[in-house]
């Protein structure tokens, strides 16, 4: 092959290192943002959530309002029944009160027409008496008394009128005293019933009063409802700009794993022999694997301790065991205490000591991947039991 056949080979196998090269920054920077991308799709459908929560929250709000509202107009309502019932007692004890002010002046008219019957009745008595006693001698008086014949008819004439007289005022008194016991009798059965009109309206008056204090109580409750819903909707409204703040916690953390991942497609990589690890380093890296692989397969183990060692090779993470390890938001054992646990108990077993002693002789069973995960749709990788690799 001569040299320009050579120049054209060399020139094809660039273009497709380079072509390759791409590709696998590509696949990298996809691997590299995929969990975050999935946390930022779930933050943002939580947000979602959190949104239908708070218009339904609000729809309920509005109900509660329009049902406070209703109760309020029937309490007003109510309330005016209420005070016209309050009037209208109020009118019957003036009633009744001058009522009773009308018997007792009836009574005392009956009281005066007995004792001017009973006094009339004396002075008829007496005079009837009297003549009947001396009827001889009035008789006898008149006669010889009189002037003339005339006269005498005239006298005798009158003591027949004195005696129809009697009579008469005898009569009228007993027919005055009768009426006024009517009239008595009218009023006293005039006041039962107003009596009666006012226990019925007594009784309206406590139903009204009853459905008052209900109608009441249930605003109340109302408020207190509203009151809730309120504190419900600031509650959702506060949830609503902390997710906001995760949301954009999550898209800036989204542009810096693309960054890292484009950088660490793009930069170089140590050779393990290049690698000086510190003492307890080995116990570290066993612990962290028992953390986070203690119940996967070995296989599953010497992935863990292999992405934890391909980072420390990568110039673009910490390049020691314990930096890697502690470098912030990277392995949630460490923030959540169980690694710091398992280090006090000396937990990891001898299966997580030979996958960090393996991992730490440069063994990788996951290539060059510097995340892992548990598995989760359109994530691709090298999958080992419960986690994914990428």
């Amino acid at each position: 092959m001569n040299r320009t056949g050579k120049r054209k080979v060399a020139a094809v196998l660039a273009a497709a290192l380079l072509i390759g090269g791409f590709l696998e920054m590509d696949a990298e920077r996809v691997h590299a943002t995929a969990s975050t991308r999935k946390k930022l799709q779930e933050a943002e459908e939580e947000k979602k959530k959190t949104e239908a929560e708070l218009g339904q929250t609000k729809e309920e709000l509005e109900d509660l309002n329009e049902e406070k509202a209703a109760l309020q107009s029937k309490l007003n309502t109510l309330n005016g029944q209420l005070q016209e019932v309050s009037e209208k007692l109020e009118e019957l004890e003036g009633l009744i009160e001058d009522k009773k002010a009308e018997i007792e002046v009836t009574k005392a008219e009956l009281a005066d027409a007995k004792a001017t019957e009973e006094w009339q009745y004396e002075c008829m008595k007496k005079r009837i008496q009297f003549m009947y006693e001396t009827q001889d001698y009035i008789m006898l008086e008149v006669f010889f008394s009189s002037a003339s014949f005339a006269d005498f008819l005239n006298r005798s004439d009158y003591i027949e009128q004195l005696s129809a007289y009697d009579r008469k005022k005898l009569e009228e008194y007993i027919e005055i005293k009768e009426k006024i016991q009517e009239a008595e009798a009218k009023l006293e059965e005039e006041k039962e019933e107003l009596d009666d009109y006012r226990a019925q309206i007594e009784v309206e008056k406590s139903q009204v009063s009853g459905l008052v204090s209900q109608t009441a109580t249930s605003v109340a409750g109302k408020k207190n409802e509203i009151s809730q819903a309120e504190s419900e909707a600031l509650a959702y409204e506060q949830q609503m700009v902390e997710q906001e703040e995760k949301i954009k916690q999550l898209q800036e953390k989204l542009a810096e794993e693309i960054r890292l991942s484009q950088l660490a497609a793009q930069s170089a990589w140590r050779d393990i022999s290049e690698v000086s690890f510190a003492e307890g380093d080995r116990y570290l890296l066993a612990s962290l694997i028992y953390c986070e692989a203690g119940g996967e397969s070995y296989a599953g183990q010497l992935g863990v301790g292999s992405v934890v060692i391909n980072r420390v090779l990568s110039s673009v993470y910490p390049d020691s065991v314990v930096g890697v390890i502690y470098q912030g938001g990277q392995f949630s054992p460490v923030a959540s205490g169980r690694l710091a646990a398992a280090l006090a108990g000396g937990s990891a077993t001898a299966s997580c000591y030979q996958a960090a002693d393996d991992a730490m002789r440069g063994n990788t069973n996951v290539g060059n991947c510097v995340y892992f995960r548990t598995p989760i749709e359109g994530l691709n990788g090298i999958r080992i039991g419960g986690h994914i690799f990428y």
